[in-house]
């Protein structure tokens, strides 16, 4: 089984200094027939002008993921950690059993575009934790590099969660394969450009919902940069 589901199809919140699609249910966005995939709960295409942010608020049992495309995440939180995520750095923030963090752009004349991710965890109330590695550029050029796995590797953040995430950037002859388990659920969600998914053409925006599938094939790309997750229970 697969489904395209169109950028323009997302939900929208335009709050001045925020703009956000919501690939699922979220806030004041609610759509019964797009509540999450799988352990996959929120994808958010944020926009934060400069000088603004999100104040300190918590979170509990979650495994949270930043994916900054331009600019730069200011992060702080009780753990006291106090970073910043520029593009190409993954973080991942496990939630557990309660933590609170702000999420700021201090840049001067610049916005932050970033991914913010929700997966739901395989356990509940483990100890809040951080992680935030660099990946290789070169290491997602025409392939799907693992950046997040509850038995990571290489540049890989480790999750608590029963799922697997892949990003890949694609231009013209490149391609690449991923095998999957057809008991799996998947979700292919495209940053940008555009890009050839098992045979189905997404732009900018779009995601793929699959099922039952046995392998996610990519190809045919034009400045695309792609998200691809494996989500193991369904």
């Amino acid at each position: 089984m697969q489904k395209i589901r169109l950028s323009q199809d997302r939900g929208y919140a335009d709050h001045g200094w925020l703009k956000s699609f919501h690939s699922f249910s979220f806030a004041g966005y609610h759509d019964p027939a797009h509540m999450g995939w799988g352990a996959l709960r929120v994808i958010n295409e944020d926009r934060i002008e400069s000088g603004q942010g999100f104040g300190t608020h918590g979170h509990q049992d979650m495994e949270i993921i930043s994916y900054v495309l331009s600019g730069n995440l200011a992060h702080q939180d009780s753990m006291g950690n106090v970073k910043g995520i520029p593009p190409g750095d993954v973080q991942r923030m496990s939630a557990g059993t309660g933590v609170k963090h702000s999420e700021f752009n201090h840049a001067i004349g610049e916005e932050t575009h970033f991914l913010q991710i929700w997966i739901l965890p395989n356990q509940r109330g483990v100890t809040p934790s951080y992680e935030q590695k660099t990946v290789d550029s070169a290491s997602k050029r025409g392939a799907l590099a693992l950046i997040a796995s509850p038995t990571p590797t290489g540049d890989a953040v480790k999750i608590h969660a029963d799922a697997a995430l892949y990003a890949g950037c694609f231009n013209g002859d490149e391609s690449a394969s991923l095998d999957i388990n057809p008991k799996h659920k998947a979700y292919v969600h495209l940053i940008r450009g555009s890009l050839q998914v098992n045979g189905q053409l997404l732009k900018t925006g779009d995601a793929l919902l699959l099922e039952a599938e046995h392998r996610i094939d990519v190809s045919g790309g034009l400045d695309a940069e792609v998200l691809v997750f494996d989500l193991f229970e369904n």
